[in-house]
């Protein structure tokens, strides 16, 4: 029967799932797979898997019971296997891989933090330091530009807005980067200028949410920060 997989644990690990729901609309208990060292946490796989809010939230909650406890070696939703034969086999063959990773993860969590300006703010200051980027933009405001004019203040503004945000995502990941065991930048979407996920031991997350604070704090008003964790360590499995 195909299982559903939730972490990669090492067969020491507490492994308090008692009284844990799996995924599906059964809710099929949680069982382990060990092989050598290792431990997979699993349960039976539904028919059909779609990232339901409930199935979602069981299998973060499977996350975090675990991390909670010790080291763990999340997958991200949906992984699936065709057996439990099929797990084992995967443990064993790498074995040694999985088990470096676990070591590489123990005391640590993922925070991942988003960042936003404020594109009023952002147009304000280019217009301000951009003479170039001004004189169009009253030239068209007074009804004087040239045709091309406004696709060459867009351009100017894309420009810009690309320059900065790229410049303060390398700023804010630099300050944070002595505090991080790793670090995992994603594409950031919609008006974020930063996306980025960093693996943080417990020896040093009081340092880094105290320097992310000041960090917000500095940045001043026209900025969002947006932190969220401590989380188990999925961009760096």
């Amino acid at each position: 029967m195909a299982v559903y997989i939730y972490s990669i644990t090492f067969k020491d690990h507490p492994l308090r799932i008692h009284g844990l729901e799996g995924v599906g609309e059964s809710g099929s208990p949680l069982r382990t797979v060990t092989a050598g060292p290792l431990c997979a946490v699993v349960s039976d796989a539904p028919e059909e898997l779609r990232p339901k809010r409930r199935d979602i939230g069981r299998h973060q909650e499977v996350q975090q019971r675990l991390l909670t406890d010790g080291t763990v070696l999340p997958l991200r939703f949906g992984y699936t296997a065709p057996d439990e034969d099929t797990v084992k086999q995967t443990l064993e063959e790498r074995g040694d891989e999985y088990a470096d990773r676990l070591r590489l993860l123990e005391g640590c969590v993922e925070y991942n933090l988003k960042a936003s300006q404020d594109e009023e703010m952002l147009l304000r200051e280019i217009l301000t330091d951009s003479a170039q980027a001004r004189r169009l933009n009253d030239d068209i405001r007074a009804g004087t530009a040239t045709p091309d004019a406004a696709v060459t203040l867009g351009e100017i503004v894309a420009n810009e807005v690309r320059a900065r945000q790229e410049a303060l995502a390398s700023g804010v990941i630099e300050a944070l980067r002595p505090f991080a065991r790793e670090i995992d930048s994603s594409p950031p979407t919609g008006t974020d200028f930063l996306n980025v996920s960093f693996l943080v031991s417990d020896e040093q997350d009081e340092l880094f949410l105290a320097t992310e604070l000041s960090l917000a704090h500095q940045m001043g008003e026209g900025f969002e920060f947006r932190l969220n964790g401590p989380l188990p360590p999925y961009s760096f499995s």
